[in-house]
């Protein structure tokens, strides 16, 4: 039998449904897809949707938009994997009441067709309950009894009761169409919505030089969670080997009391899975993440796939390597950058299933830890099947571990880790500065299929680098950049120190002079010139702000100045108005231009705004003067509009 009914358009769908679209729990799905028929008969389209071990599918009806176009949406309740779909049929009652309501229209004998009608309710009554079956069968006599009159049977045909119990109980037709079923990842929140703050534990002490240990490490998290954060990275926290050990600043060369990268893991003293000692023990480990937890952070940990000479794997599995025509085993190069200090490990070696599995027992390990974050070093340069596979196994187990790819690689490349798996990613937010550089980005993150299932997480800095409107900016270019990071998207992260507003930089390099990766760098986290303050209110205003924690909510404003950036974020009727001076040296004057559609209100409207850093009161309308000032208490306004 020939199909009558096509759907098409299905959305949200990543290239096809080839690969999972993404959410979070409690987060509205909206699906959209285009549904018709050969003929003039109507359909019905319905949106269904399963937790994937389930049976049987929950079902809602879906609106028609127009133009064969029609919506529905459901909201998932739980960390798990979803599947969704969209079923359509002929519609035999609408169909009929259609062909009714033209014929009585129309002045024609309806005779016959209400029959046809009083046929198909009596149809229905089979399947309906008593009470629902009483009433199909009166709403069956007395269309019957006014089949000679048409504008009186049209009245009872077109009664809601009628048209609910037949959505009901009308039988479904045997040629059901259906959309094929997409995958859905439905995340925790915290897979979407995230403050991060970078820690070296190593430097949580107060005397210079001297390694702090885990324990000291407690006494910052206070601090942090003062300021507003939500998770605390720590970089590799296990031994560092002593083999070509890197000195200061990276030079190859190290002294006695130099401490290593904490990136060349493995030494004797074990490796992945193991604790640096001047750090502590396991047990330290457990405690640092019950404290955190007592402070309502959580604790993410990096996953570097990588080793020192001096890794225990280099000796017990040799062959996981990459060697070279002599035997000895390469390190890792990325030209014009050499790492002497670490070894990749080698994807194509003949027993690379040994491998994947020893990296799956070092996730599991830090997860039976308490440990749901990692931060994934350089996963671009590992197998894509090997993410996927491992991920999908972690999952299987916790559903509620989030992976973050630190990728800074070609786009596609990092597109194609979010598909297969990765919760989160790094991005080239820090290398976007100018207004029409963001506007730019952020459209493509939020406007184009990516926001389906590309979660960018914006880091502002890390250890490896500091960017140039940071060395350059002074204060005003930390607090801008800090600005536009935790506003534009729901999940974004600093490097300690970067509430310091700390710039000093190698000459010519996006790196740090001095770099913590290489020392040990203790501070006064009250030193004079830092920005904590803004920081704890912007990161107060996420917290109560939905239109702060979501990501493709984004619109942006014009503005008559190249060096103001305006957006609107929108959540309900929590509506967040941002105008950001990129300029870090000079006051910026312009006019800010806002789509009174987004607000609701017509063009000549006007609204009262809040700013919610200062506390300044406006009366706004479609064009706003602005002025802001770099050497003002911040250089950017974070305006709520007042209902």
């Amino acid at each position: 039998m020939a199909e009558h009914i096509t759907i098409e358009g299905l959305t949200p769908a990543v290239d096809g449904g080839r690969y999972p679209v993404k959410t979070v729990v409690g987060r509205q799905v909206v699906v959209e897809a285009d549904a018709f028929r050969d003929g003039h008969d109507r359909i019905r389209v319905v949106l269904k949707w399963k937790r994937e071990r389930d049976r049987s599918f929950q079902t809602a009806p879906m609106d028609a938009l127009g133009n064969d176009r029609f919506r529905g949406e459901f909201v998932p309740r739980e960390n798990t994997r979803y599947q969704y779909t969209v079923e359509a049929w002929t519609d035999h009652f609408a169909s009929w009441l259609d062909e009714l309501e033209k014929k009585v229209a129309a002045r024609l004998d309806v005779r016959s067709c209400v029959l046809e009608g009083v046929a198909l309710v009596r149809e229905a009554r089979g399947k309906a309950r008593s009470s629902d079956k009483t009433a199909l069968t009166s709403f069956a006599e007395q269309l019957e009894e006014s089949a000679a009159a048409g504008e009186q049977a049209l009245h009872l045909a077109r009664a809601d009761k009628l048209g609910e119990l037949m959505l009901r109980y009308a039988p479904k037709p045997d040629r059901v169409a259906h959309s094929p079923a997409l995958d859905l990842v439905v995340d925790r929140e915290r897979a979407l919505v995230g403050a991060w703050y970078e820690l070296f534990p190593r430097s949580a002490g107060r005397v210079p030089g001297k390694h702090a240990t885990l324990r000291e490490a407690e006494g910052r998290l206070a601090d942090i969670r003062d300021m507003g954060f939500d998770v605390v990275y720590l970089p590799p926290i296990h031994p560092i080997g002593v083999t070509n050990r890197k000195g200061k600043n990276n030079v190859l060369k190290c002294e006695p009391d130099d401490v290593g990268s904490p990136w060349a893991i493995g030494a004797r003293e074990g490796g992945h899975d193991a604790v640096h000692p001047d750090l502590g023990t396991i047990t330290d480990f457990d405690r640092f993440v019950a404290a955190a937890h007592a402070h309502d952070l959580e604790v993410a940990l990096d996953f570097a796939i990588q080793c020192s000479p001096d890794h225990p794997w280099i000796a017990q599995h040799p062959e996981w390597f990459i060697q070279r025509p002599d035997g000895s085993i390469k390190y890792a190069e990325n030209p014009p950058k050499t790492y002497e200090d670490v070894h990749h490990l080698n994807f194509d070696a003949p027993n690379v299933e040994e491998l994947w599995q020893a990296l799956l027992s070092v996730v599991e390990h830090w997860v039976d830890h308490g440990v749901r974050i990692f931060r994934v070093d350089n996963p671009h340069t590992k197998a894509f099947p090997f993410w996927k596979w491992l991920i999908a196994h972690v999952h299987a187990r916790d559903p509620g571990v989030v992976f973050l790819a630190e990728a800074f690689t070609r786009p596609k490349v990092m597109q194609h880790l979010a598909k297969i798996g990765f919760s989160q990613s790094y991005t080239y937010f820090t290398w976007r500065n100018t207004r029409d550089e963001l506007v730019e980005y952020l459209t493509e993150l939020t406007r184009t299929e990516m926001r389906h299932y590309f979660r960018p997480n914006f880091f502002a800095n890390t250890p490896d680098i500091l960017p140039p409107i940071l060395q350059h900016g002074g204060r005003a270019a930390f607090q801008m950049r800090f600005v536009l990071a935790a506003t534009l998207s729901p999940t974004y992260g600093i490097y300690s120190g970067y509430e310091l507003c700390e710039n000093a930089a190698l000459p010519g390099r996006e790196e740090y002079l001095d770099s913590e990766k290489y020392e040990i760098k203790v501070r006064d986290w009250n030193q004079a010139g830092n920005i904590k303050d803004l920081i704890r209110r912007v990161n107060r205003l996420r917290s109560e702000h939905e239109a702060l924690r979501t990501l493709a909510n984004l619109d942006f404003a014009r503005t008559d100045n190249e060096q103001l950036l305006a957006y609107v974020k929108r959540a309900g009727t929590d509506i967040i108005i941002c105008v950001v001076n990129l300029d870090p040296h000079n006051a910026q004057i312009g006019t800010a231009s806002i789509d009174m559609r987004l607000l609701g209100l017509p063009s000549n409207g006007r609204y009262d705004v809040v700013d919610l850093v200062t506390g300044e009161r406006f009366n706004w309308g479609e064009h706003n003067y602005v002025r802001l000032d770099p050497g003002a208490r911040v250089p950017a306004h974070i305006l709520h509009v007042q209902r």
